[in-house]
């Protein structure tokens, strides 16, 4: 196999949260110099065919992708799944799953946005959302900057939409023992997304490692556009310590919002096993 460096193998169209099309994505890794490619949408793998053909016509290789939404004590953490079969009914059927409590918890939301004098957001997030059974605070933040309620999606997170804020739902997802399932069973590899970003204990996340190994899984993204060059050590040494492969992804959204664009991200940490390396076979 030919060595690959520059794989981004987390980004989101507009079949989840992202703002572009699988095409436009595919031709925009393409011009940075990306080998590897897989779109990664949330709970939603309705973009994988469209991705592939893109990939493709960009001279990309290809690698079928998700990140699932999950409950682990308490806190939402995200698993990428990469290298599977899309048409796997156990998947399939998971991520239906998964994407069925989106409507209920935007609805509620919304409510909370209204009491404190921000009426009808969910109809306006729902303007932002090119999939609506994928409604996310994401949408809900595009709507809020839009009507000049924040500057930012920063500013939106950070006085509405986090723990303890007006607009805040908790929304208990999958376990993490059937993400891993549906993605294994599936014949692809799970990997532990941006874990720098959940705020574990040292021994929580020592906790969250070991279950997820348990359970199957077999990579941490390491080098993520929401880690630091610190934690791209940190967490070198923790796939290190605990046997599994390295991945590496930009968890590109928007050009107007994501600070790492597709493909640019530093290389991965030498001593590492590239995640694509456990996933030659599945290779498109």
């Amino acid at each position: 196999m030919t060595t690959i460096r520059n794989a981004d193998l987390h980004c989101h169209s507009v079949v989840s949260d992202g703002t572009l099309t699988p095409e436009a994505l595919a031709e925009r890794a393409a011009r940075n110099g990306v080998e590897l490619w897989a779109l990664t949408d949330h709970d939603e793998i309705g973009g994988q065919a469209r991705a592939a053909s893109a990939a493709h016509q960009q001279g990309m290789k290809y690698l079928t992708g998700v990140e699932i939404s999950i409950t682990f004590i308490g806190k939402t953490v995200h698993i990428v799944g990469l290298g599977f079969d899309a048409d796997d009914a156990r998947l399939r059927q998971g991520l239906i799953q998964t994407r069925g409590g989106r409507g209920q918890r935007a609805h509620e939301m919304s409510d909370g946005l209204a009491k404190v004098g921000i009426p009808d957001a969910y109809a306006g997030a729902l303007t932002y959302a090119g999939n609506h059974d994928l409604i996310s605070r994401t949408h809900f933040a595009r709507f809020l900057v839009e009507t000049g309620v924040c500057r930012d999606t920063n500013e939106v997170f950070r006085k509405y939409l986090t723990e303890g804020k007006p607009g805040y739902v908790e929304h208990r997802w999958a376990s993490l023992k059937d993400a891993v399932a549906w993605i294994t069973q599936a014949g692809g590899v799970a990997v532990v997304a941006h874990p720098a970003r959940y705020k574990f204990s040292a021994n929580e996340e020592y906790a969250l490692f070991t279950e997820f190994k348990t359970h199957g899984g077999q990579a941490i993204e390491v080098v993520t556009g929401s880690h630091s060059p610190a934690e791209y050590i940190t967490y070198a040494d923790s796939a290190r310590e605990f046997g599994m492969a390295a991945s590496r992804g930009s968890d590109f959204h928007s050009p107007d919002e994501s600070h790492t664009d597709l493909g640019t991200l530093p290389l991965l940490p030498s001593g590492l096993t590239p995640v694509w390396e456990l996933l030659e076979s599945r290779i498109q």
